[in-house]
Protein backbone atom coordinates (compact mmCIF):
# COMPACT_ATOMS: atom_id res chain seq x y z
CA UNK A 1 0.00 0.00 0.00
CA UNK A 2 1.34 3.42 -1.00
CA UNK A 3 0.12 6.32 1.15
CA UNK A 4 0.66 9.95 0.19
CA UNK A 5 0.17 12.29 3.16
CA UNK A 6 -0.64 15.84 2.04
CA UNK A 7 -0.66 18.87 4.33
CA UNK A 8 -2.47 21.91 2.83
CA UNK A 9 -0.93 25.34 2.41
CA UNK A 10 -1.52 27.93 5.13
CA UNK A 11 -2.12 31.44 3.74
CA UNK A 12 -0.07 34.41 4.94
CA UNK A 13 -1.46 35.21 8.39
CA UNK A 14 -0.19 36.33 11.78
CA UNK A 15 1.07 32.86 12.73
CA UNK A 16 2.48 31.84 9.35
CA UNK A 17 5.48 34.17 9.88
CA UNK A 18 6.05 33.94 6.14
CA UNK A 19 7.66 37.36 5.94
CA UNK A 20 9.91 36.58 8.92
CA UNK A 21 11.22 33.11 8.08
CA UNK A 22 12.73 34.50 4.88
CA UNK A 23 15.39 36.06 7.13
CA UNK A 24 16.55 32.58 8.14
CA UNK A 25 16.10 30.98 4.68
CA UNK A 26 13.27 28.70 5.80
CA UNK A 27 10.09 27.77 3.97
CA UNK A 28 7.73 27.29 6.93
CA UNK A 29 7.63 28.02 10.63
CA UNK A 30 5.95 24.81 11.82
CA UNK A 31 6.01 21.17 10.82
CA UNK A 32 2.85 19.11 10.10
CA UNK A 33 3.15 17.20 13.38
CA UNK A 34 -0.29 15.62 13.09
CA UNK A 35 0.47 14.17 9.66
CA UNK A 36 3.77 12.55 10.68
CA UNK A 37 2.08 11.16 13.80
CA UNK A 38 -0.67 9.65 11.64
CA UNK A 39 2.05 8.21 9.40
CA UNK A 40 3.56 6.46 12.43
CA UNK A 41 0.17 4.83 13.16
CA UNK A 42 0.06 3.22 9.71
CA UNK A 43 1.40 -0.32 9.19
CA UNK A 44 5.20 -0.33 9.02
CA UNK A 45 5.20 -2.24 5.74
CA UNK A 46 3.15 0.43 3.93
CA UNK A 47 5.11 2.92 1.86
CA UNK A 48 4.68 6.52 3.00
CA UNK A 49 5.49 9.88 1.46
CA UNK A 50 4.77 13.37 2.82
CA UNK A 51 4.02 16.48 0.77
CA UNK A 52 3.76 19.64 2.87
CA UNK A 53 2.45 22.33 0.54
CA UNK A 54 4.01 24.99 2.76
CA UNK A 55 7.50 23.89 1.75
CA UNK A 56 7.03 22.15 -1.61
CA UNK A 57 4.51 21.56 -4.38
CA UNK A 58 2.25 18.62 -5.13
CA UNK A 59 3.37 17.07 -8.40
CA UNK A 60 1.32 14.87 -10.72
CA UNK A 61 3.82 12.04 -10.27
CA UNK A 62 3.22 12.17 -6.49
CA UNK A 63 -0.48 11.54 -7.08
CA UNK A 64 0.18 8.85 -9.69
CA UNK A 65 2.39 7.02 -7.17
CA UNK A 66 -0.26 6.89 -4.44
CA UNK A 67 -2.94 4.29 -3.73
CA UNK A 68 -4.57 6.65 -1.18
CA UNK A 69 -4.11 10.29 -0.29
CA UNK A 70 -4.37 11.13 3.42
CA UNK A 71 -5.37 14.76 3.89
CA UNK A 72 -5.66 16.77 7.11
CA UNK A 73 -5.93 20.43 7.96
CA UNK A 74 -7.55 23.34 9.76
CA UNK A 75 -10.26 25.82 8.75
CA UNK A 76 -7.77 28.39 7.57
CA UNK A 77 -6.40 25.89 5.03
CA UNK A 78 -9.76 25.18 3.41
CA UNK A 79 -8.96 26.56 -0.06
CA UNK A 80 -5.79 24.51 -0.40
CA UNK A 81 -7.61 21.52 1.13
CA UNK A 82 -10.33 21.68 -1.54
CA UNK A 83 -7.79 22.04 -4.33
CA UNK A 84 -6.00 18.85 -3.24
CA UNK A 85 -9.32 16.98 -3.23
CA UNK A 86 -10.10 18.32 -6.71
CA UNK A 87 -6.78 17.11 -8.10
CA UNK A 88 -7.21 13.69 -6.49
CA UNK A 89 -10.73 13.25 -7.86
CA UNK A 90 -9.59 14.27 -11.36
CA UNK A 91 -7.22 11.29 -11.28
CA UNK A 92 -9.56 8.85 -9.55
CA UNK A 93 -7.47 8.69 -6.38
CA UNK A 94 -9.28 7.96 -3.12
CA UNK A 95 -9.03 10.54 -0.35
CA UNK A 96 -8.96 9.83 3.38
CA UNK A 97 -9.53 13.01 5.40
CA UNK A 98 -9.23 13.89 9.08
CA UNK A 99 -8.28 16.73 11.38
CA UNK A 100 -10.13 19.73 12.87
CA UNK A 101 -11.37 21.05 9.51
CA UNK A 102 -13.49 17.99 8.74
CA UNK A 103 -14.22 16.64 12.22
CA UNK A 104 -17.08 19.10 12.81
CA UNK A 105 -18.12 19.71 9.19
CA UNK A 106 -17.62 16.52 7.12
CA UNK A 107 -20.75 17.28 5.09
CA UNK A 108 -18.88 20.17 3.45
CA UNK A 109 -16.65 17.70 1.62
CA UNK A 110 -18.85 15.18 -0.21
CA UNK A 111 -15.97 14.26 -2.56
CA UNK A 112 -13.98 12.68 0.29
CA UNK A 113 -14.11 8.88 0.19
CA UNK A 114 -13.36 8.14 3.84
CA UNK A 115 -13.43 10.32 6.95
CA UNK A 116 -11.26 9.35 9.94
CA UNK A 117 -12.48 11.78 12.60
CA UNK A 118 -11.57 12.68 16.17
CA UNK A 119 -8.19 11.53 17.51
CA UNK A 120 -6.40 9.14 15.20
CA UNK A 121 -5.11 6.81 17.93
CA UNK A 122 -8.70 5.55 18.32
CA UNK A 123 -10.36 5.95 14.92
CA UNK A 124 -7.52 5.20 12.49
CA UNK A 125 -6.92 1.54 13.52
CA UNK A 126 -10.58 0.77 12.75
CA UNK A 127 -10.17 2.18 9.24
CA UNK A 128 -6.90 0.31 8.67
CA UNK A 129 -8.46 -3.01 9.72
CA UNK A 130 -11.45 -2.54 7.41
CA UNK A 131 -9.23 -1.41 4.53
CA UNK A 132 -7.05 -4.49 4.87
CA UNK A 133 -10.21 -6.63 4.82
CA UNK A 134 -11.48 -4.83 1.72
CA UNK A 135 -14.49 -3.25 3.47
CA UNK A 136 -13.65 0.36 4.41
CA UNK A 137 -16.60 2.47 5.55
CA UNK A 138 -17.25 6.13 4.70
CA UNK A 139 -16.96 7.50 8.24
CA UNK A 140 -15.00 6.52 11.34
CA UNK A 141 -15.53 8.29 14.66
CA UNK A 142 -14.52 7.66 18.23
CA UNK A 143 -16.21 9.45 21.12
CA UNK A 144 -13.50 8.31 23.55
CA UNK A 145 -10.36 10.30 24.26
CA UNK A 146 -7.37 7.96 23.85
CA UNK A 147 -4.65 7.33 26.39
CA UNK A 148 -1.61 9.10 24.96
CA UNK A 149 0.61 6.20 25.87
CA UNK A 150 -0.76 4.77 22.61
CA UNK A 151 0.51 7.70 20.58
CA UNK A 152 3.61 6.73 18.58
CA UNK A 153 6.78 8.72 18.02
CA UNK A 154 6.27 10.85 14.89
CA UNK A 155 8.07 9.82 11.70
CA UNK A 156 10.58 12.68 11.65
CA UNK A 157 12.31 11.09 8.66
CA UNK A 158 9.40 12.09 6.39
CA UNK A 159 10.30 15.76 6.92
CA UNK A 160 12.78 17.84 5.00
CA UNK A 161 13.87 19.33 8.32
CA UNK A 162 16.14 22.03 6.92
CA UNK A 163 13.09 23.80 5.45
CA UNK A 164 11.49 24.47 8.86
CA UNK A 165 12.23 27.17 11.41
CA UNK A 166 11.30 24.93 14.34
CA UNK A 167 10.37 21.37 15.21
CA UNK A 168 7.26 20.43 17.19
CA UNK A 169 6.41 17.80 19.77
CA UNK A 170 3.34 17.15 21.89
CA UNK A 171 3.29 16.32 25.57
CA UNK A 172 -0.42 16.58 26.42
CA UNK A 173 -3.90 17.19 25.01
CA UNK A 174 -6.89 18.84 26.62
CA UNK A 175 -7.47 21.93 28.75
CA UNK A 176 -9.18 22.22 32.15
CA UNK A 177 -10.84 25.50 31.13
CA UNK A 178 -13.89 25.76 28.89
CA UNK A 179 -13.94 29.17 27.21
CA UNK A 180 -17.16 29.73 25.27
CA UNK A 181 -15.47 30.45 21.92
CA UNK A 182 -12.84 27.68 22.05
CA UNK A 183 -13.12 24.30 20.31
CA UNK A 184 -10.26 22.67 22.23
CA UNK A 185 -12.48 20.95 24.79
CA UNK A 186 -14.64 19.57 21.98
CA UNK A 187 -11.62 18.15 20.20
CA UNK A 188 -9.51 17.04 23.15
CA UNK A 189 -11.58 17.27 26.34
CA UNK A 190 -11.21 19.14 29.63
CA UNK A 191 -8.95 16.59 31.32
CA UNK A 192 -5.30 17.01 30.47
CA UNK A 193 -4.05 13.69 29.09
CA UNK A 194 -0.29 13.40 28.82
CA UNK A 195 2.47 11.17 27.56
CA UNK A 196 4.79 9.48 30.01
CA UNK A 197 8.12 10.99 30.92
CA UNK A 198 9.85 8.25 28.94
CA UNK A 199 7.75 8.94 25.83
CA UNK A 200 8.24 12.69 25.96
CA UNK A 201 11.97 12.61 26.59
CA UNK A 202 12.30 9.84 24.02
CA UNK A 203 10.86 12.09 21.32
CA UNK A 204 13.18 14.92 22.30
CA UNK A 205 16.15 12.55 22.31
CA UNK A 206 15.30 11.32 18.82
CA UNK A 207 15.24 14.91 17.55
CA UNK A 208 18.53 15.61 19.28
CA UNK A 209 20.15 12.52 17.76
CA UNK A 210 18.91 13.55 14.31
CA UNK A 211 20.99 16.68 14.77
CA UNK A 212 18.24 19.23 15.40
CA UNK A 213 19.24 22.25 17.46
CA UNK A 214 17.25 25.39 18.22
CA UNK A 215 13.53 26.03 18.56
CA UNK A 216 11.08 23.31 19.60
CA UNK A 217 7.37 24.11 19.92
CA UNK A 218 5.46 21.99 22.44
CA UNK A 219 2.06 22.22 20.80
CA UNK A 220 -0.13 21.41 23.81
CA UNK A 221 -3.54 23.04 24.24
CA UNK A 222 -2.41 24.11 27.71
CA UNK A 223 0.99 22.83 28.82
CA UNK A 224 0.19 23.43 32.51
CA UNK A 225 -3.13 21.55 32.42
CA UNK A 226 -1.74 19.12 35.03
CA UNK A 227 0.65 21.21 37.10
CA UNK A 228 1.40 18.61 39.78
CA UNK A 229 2.69 16.06 37.26
CA UNK A 230 4.81 18.71 35.58
CA UNK A 231 6.37 19.87 38.83
CA UNK A 232 7.11 16.45 40.32
CA UNK A 233 7.83 14.31 37.27
CA UNK A 234 8.25 15.93 33.85
CA UNK A 235 10.10 19.18 34.49
CA UNK A 236 12.72 17.80 36.92
CA UNK A 237 13.57 15.18 34.31
CA UNK A 238 13.58 17.73 31.49
CA UNK A 239 15.86 20.05 33.49
CA UNK A 240 18.33 17.20 33.89
CA UNK A 241 18.00 16.23 30.19
CA UNK A 242 18.62 19.79 29.00
CA UNK A 243 21.56 20.44 31.33
CA UNK A 244 23.35 17.26 30.27
CA UNK A 245 23.10 18.33 26.61
CA UNK A 246 23.89 22.01 27.27
CA UNK A 247 20.42 23.23 26.37
CA UNK A 248 20.16 22.21 22.70
CA UNK A 249 16.49 23.30 22.45
CA UNK A 250 14.65 26.53 23.17
CA UNK A 251 11.10 25.54 24.08
CA UNK A 252 7.91 27.44 23.24
CA UNK A 253 4.44 26.43 24.40
CA UNK A 254 0.90 27.60 25.20
CA UNK A 255 -0.23 28.15 28.78
CA UNK A 256 -3.02 29.84 30.71
CA UNK A 257 -2.38 33.06 32.64
CA UNK A 258 -2.56 31.30 36.02
CA UNK A 259 1.03 30.19 35.40
CA UNK A 260 1.93 33.62 36.79
CA UNK A 261 0.59 32.53 40.19
CA UNK A 262 3.10 29.67 40.53
CA UNK A 263 6.65 30.96 40.78
CA UNK A 264 8.06 27.48 41.38
CA UNK A 265 6.54 26.21 38.14
CA UNK A 266 7.75 29.23 36.14
CA UNK A 267 11.29 28.76 37.45
CA UNK A 268 11.22 25.04 36.63
CA UNK A 269 10.11 25.78 33.07
CA UNK A 270 12.88 28.35 32.62
CA UNK A 271 15.49 25.97 34.04
CA UNK A 272 14.27 23.29 31.61
CA UNK A 273 14.85 25.58 28.62
CA UNK A 274 11.51 27.29 28.06
CA UNK A 275 11.91 30.77 26.62
CA UNK A 276 8.49 31.68 25.25
CA UNK A 277 4.79 31.22 26.03
CA UNK A 278 1.58 32.08 24.22
CA UNK A 279 -1.32 33.11 26.47
CA UNK A 280 -4.92 33.86 25.61
CA UNK A 281 -5.42 37.26 27.24
CA UNK A 282 -8.49 37.97 25.06
CA UNK A 283 -9.63 41.26 26.61
CA UNK A 284 -8.99 43.64 29.51
CA UNK A 285 -12.77 44.12 29.83
CA UNK A 286 -14.03 42.21 32.88
CA UNK A 287 -17.62 41.88 31.59
CA UNK A 288 -16.42 40.34 28.32
CA UNK A 289 -14.22 37.87 30.21
CA UNK A 290 -17.26 36.85 32.25
CA UNK A 291 -19.33 36.53 29.08
CA UNK A 292 -16.91 34.07 27.44
CA UNK A 293 -16.24 32.06 30.59
CA UNK A 294 -12.57 33.03 30.84
CA UNK A 295 -12.53 32.48 34.60
CA UNK A 296 -8.75 32.14 34.87
CA UNK A 297 -8.28 35.69 33.56
CA UNK A 298 -10.80 37.37 35.85
CA UNK A 299 -10.21 39.24 39.11
CA UNK A 300 -6.52 39.75 38.49
CA UNK A 301 -4.22 42.47 37.23
CA UNK A 302 -3.41 41.00 33.82
CA UNK A 303 -0.57 43.43 33.12
CA UNK A 304 1.13 42.47 36.38
CA UNK A 305 0.67 38.78 35.60
CA UNK A 306 2.37 39.19 32.23
CA UNK A 307 5.25 41.15 33.75
CA UNK A 308 5.80 38.45 36.38
CA UNK A 309 6.44 35.96 33.60
CA UNK A 310 8.74 38.34 31.73
CA UNK A 311 10.76 39.12 34.87
CA UNK A 312 11.29 35.41 35.57
CA UNK A 313 12.61 34.68 32.08
CA UNK A 314 9.69 34.04 29.72
CA UNK A 315 8.71 36.12 26.72
CA UNK A 316 4.94 36.30 26.29
CA UNK A 317 2.85 36.38 23.12
CA UNK A 318 -0.79 37.23 23.64
CA UNK A 319 -4.06 36.48 21.92
CA UNK A 320 -6.64 39.30 21.96
CA UNK A 321 -10.25 39.39 20.75
CA UNK A 322 -12.77 42.13 20.01
CA UNK A 323 -16.42 41.58 19.17
CA UNK A 324 -17.82 40.28 22.46
CA UNK A 325 -21.40 41.29 23.24
CA UNK A 326 -20.21 43.22 26.32
CA UNK A 327 -17.45 45.14 24.53
CA UNK A 328 -18.05 48.88 25.02
CA UNK A 329 -17.19 51.50 22.35
CA UNK A 330 -14.00 52.21 24.30
CA UNK A 331 -12.73 48.62 23.92
CA UNK A 332 -10.38 49.49 21.06
CA UNK A 333 -8.45 52.05 23.06
CA UNK A 334 -8.53 49.71 26.07
CA UNK A 335 -6.91 46.98 24.03
CA UNK A 336 -4.25 49.32 22.65
CA UNK A 337 -3.46 50.63 26.12
CA UNK A 338 -3.20 47.13 27.57
CA UNK A 339 -0.96 45.82 24.79
CA UNK A 340 1.41 48.78 25.08
CA UNK A 341 1.55 48.69 28.89
CA UNK A 342 2.09 44.93 29.06
CA UNK A 343 5.07 44.89 26.74
CA UNK A 344 3.52 41.96 24.81
CA UNK A 345 5.39 42.54 21.56
CA UNK A 346 3.68 39.80 19.53
CA UNK A 347 0.00 40.55 20.09
CA UNK A 348 -2.41 38.59 17.91
CA UNK A 349 -5.60 40.64 17.76
CA UNK A 350 -8.56 38.97 16.11
CA UNK A 351 -12.28 39.37 15.60
CA UNK A 352 -14.48 37.01 17.58
CA UNK A 353 -15.76 34.04 15.55
CA UNK A 354 -17.76 30.99 16.57
CA UNK A 355 -16.19 27.61 15.69
CA UNK A 356 -18.71 24.89 14.87
CA UNK A 357 -19.96 23.03 17.92
CA UNK A 358 -18.63 25.41 20.57
CA UNK A 359 -20.84 26.82 23.30
CA UNK A 360 -20.65 30.17 21.52
CA UNK A 361 -21.78 28.58 18.27
CA UNK A 362 -24.75 26.93 19.95
CA UNK A 363 -25.74 30.11 21.79
CA UNK A 364 -25.62 32.24 18.65
CA UNK A 365 -27.59 29.62 16.73
CA UNK A 366 -30.30 29.79 19.41
CA UNK A 367 -30.27 33.58 19.12
CA UNK A 368 -30.52 33.33 15.31
CA UNK A 369 -27.29 35.31 14.86
CA UNK A 370 -25.12 32.79 12.98
CA UNK A 371 -24.22 33.66 9.40
CA UNK A 372 -21.81 31.00 8.12
CA UNK A 373 -19.01 28.60 9.00
CA UNK A 374 -15.98 30.56 10.21
CA UNK A 375 -13.05 31.12 7.86
CA UNK A 376 -10.43 30.07 10.39
CA UNK A 377 -8.51 33.32 9.91
CA UNK A 378 -9.56 35.65 12.71
CA UNK A 379 -7.47 38.46 11.21
CA UNK A 380 -9.11 38.58 7.78
CA UNK A 381 -11.81 41.02 8.94
CA UNK A 382 -14.62 38.46 8.73
CA UNK A 383 -17.10 37.34 11.38
CA UNK A 384 -19.50 34.41 11.13
CA UNK A 385 -22.23 35.96 13.27
CA UNK A 386 -24.07 39.23 13.78
CA UNK A 387 -22.32 41.20 16.57
CA UNK A 388 -24.10 43.41 19.08
CA UNK A 389 -21.87 46.36 18.17
CA UNK A 390 -22.45 48.08 14.84
CA UNK A 391 -20.42 45.93 12.39
CA UNK A 392 -18.88 48.91 10.61
CA UNK A 393 -17.73 50.45 13.88
CA UNK A 394 -16.37 47.09 15.00
CA UNK A 395 -14.34 46.55 11.82
CA UNK A 396 -13.03 50.11 11.86
CA UNK A 397 -12.07 49.82 15.53
CA UNK A 398 -10.41 46.47 14.93
CA UNK A 399 -8.27 47.83 12.12
CA UNK A 400 -7.43 50.85 14.27
CA UNK A 401 -5.98 48.52 16.92
CA UNK A 402 -3.79 46.69 14.42
CA UNK A 403 -2.60 49.80 12.63
CA UNK A 404 -1.75 51.40 15.96
CA UNK A 405 0.06 48.58 17.78
CA UNK A 406 2.01 47.53 14.67
CA UNK A 407 2.99 51.03 13.60
CA UNK A 408 6.76 51.13 13.95
CA UNK A 409 6.82 53.75 16.69
CA UNK A 410 4.42 51.86 18.96
CA UNK A 411 5.96 48.48 18.13
CA UNK A 412 9.52 49.54 18.97
CA UNK A 413 8.37 51.36 22.10
CA UNK A 414 6.74 48.13 23.23
CA UNK A 415 9.97 46.26 22.57
CA UNK A 416 11.94 48.66 24.75
CA UNK A 417 9.40 48.22 27.55
CA UNK A 418 9.66 44.45 27.22
CA UNK A 419 13.47 44.46 27.23
CA UNK A 420 13.43 46.51 30.44
CA UNK A 421 11.31 43.85 32.18
CA UNK A 422 12.69 40.68 30.59
CA UNK A 423 15.25 38.68 32.54
CA UNK A 424 17.55 36.11 30.93
CA UNK A 425 18.74 33.52 33.46
CA UNK A 426 22.49 33.95 33.90
CA UNK A 427 23.18 30.21 33.93
CA UNK A 428 21.41 29.62 30.63
CA UNK A 429 23.97 29.13 27.82
CA UNK A 430 23.49 31.62 24.98
CA UNK A 431 23.96 29.84 21.67
CA UNK A 432 24.22 32.08 18.61
CA UNK A 433 23.82 29.96 15.51
CA UNK A 434 25.00 30.71 11.99
CA UNK A 435 21.38 31.08 10.95
CA UNK A 436 20.85 33.77 13.60
CA UNK A 437 23.94 35.63 12.43
CA UNK A 438 22.62 35.51 8.85
CA UNK A 439 19.23 36.80 10.02
CA UNK A 440 20.91 39.67 11.87
CA UNK A 441 22.80 40.86 8.79
CA UNK A 442 19.67 40.57 6.65
CA UNK A 443 17.81 42.65 9.22
CA UNK A 444 20.49 45.34 8.95
CA UNK A 445 19.72 45.61 5.24
CA UNK A 446 15.94 45.10 5.16
CA UNK A 447 14.99 46.91 8.38
CA UNK A 448 17.90 49.28 8.76
CA UNK A 449 18.35 50.41 5.14
CA UNK A 450 15.40 49.57 2.90
CA UNK A 451 12.37 50.00 5.17
CA UNK A 452 10.72 53.32 5.93
CA UNK A 453 10.94 54.21 9.59
CA UNK A 454 14.37 52.60 9.78
CA UNK A 455 15.42 55.08 12.44
CA UNK A 456 13.39 53.08 14.97
CA UNK A 457 15.39 49.95 14.14
CA UNK A 458 18.74 51.70 14.60
CA UNK A 459 17.58 53.34 17.82
CA UNK A 460 16.54 49.93 19.18
CA UNK A 461 19.81 48.29 18.10
CA UNK A 462 21.91 50.98 19.78
CA UNK A 463 19.74 50.88 22.91
CA UNK A 464 20.11 47.11 23.12
CA UNK A 465 23.88 47.10 22.54
CA UNK A 466 24.45 49.72 25.22
CA UNK A 467 22.03 48.50 27.87
CA UNK A 468 21.01 44.87 27.15
CA UNK A 469 23.73 43.16 25.08
CA UNK A 470 22.67 39.69 26.28
CA UNK A 471 19.16 40.37 24.97
CA UNK A 472 20.31 41.33 21.46
CA UNK A 473 19.27 38.01 19.87
CA UNK A 474 15.77 38.26 21.38
CA UNK A 475 15.46 41.89 20.30
CA UNK A 476 16.49 41.19 16.71
CA UNK A 477 14.06 38.26 16.49
CA UNK A 478 11.21 40.50 17.63
CA UNK A 479 12.26 43.24 15.21
CA UNK A 480 12.05 40.71 12.36
CA UNK A 481 8.64 39.57 13.59
CA UNK A 482 7.52 43.18 13.41
CA UNK A 483 8.45 43.26 9.74
CA UNK A 484 6.14 40.29 9.16
CA UNK A 485 3.28 41.76 11.21
CA UNK A 486 3.43 45.04 9.31
CA UNK A 487 3.07 43.16 6.01
CA UNK A 488 0.02 41.30 7.36
CA UNK A 489 -1.61 44.51 8.61
CA UNK A 490 -0.93 46.30 5.31
CA UNK A 491 -2.91 43.58 3.51
CA UNK A 492 -6.08 44.20 5.56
Amino acid sequence: MKILLVYPETPATFWSFKNAIQFVSKKASDIPLGMITVAALLPAEWEKKLVDLNVTSLKDQDLEWADYVFLGGMNIQIESFREVIRRCKARGIKVVAGGPLVTFNPEQFPEVDHFVLNEAENSLPQFIADLQNGRPKPVYRSPEFPDLSRSPQPLWELLDRKKYAQMSVQYSRGCPFDCEFCSITLLNGRKARSKSRQQFLGELTSLYELGWRGNVFIVDDNFIGNKSKLKTDILPALIDWSKKRRYPFHFTTEVSINLADDHELIDQMVKAGFVHTFIGIETPNEQSLQECGKSQNRRRNLVDSVKKLQRRGLTVSGGFIVGFDHDPPSIFEQQIRFIQQSGIVTAMVGLLNAPTGTRLFERLKTENRLLRIMSGDNMDGSMNFVPKMDPRALIQGYKHILRTVYAQKAYYERMVMFLREYHIPKKMPQHISGVEILAFFRSLWKLGVREKGRRYYWKLLLHCLLRYPRKLSTAMTLAIYGFHFRRVVEAL
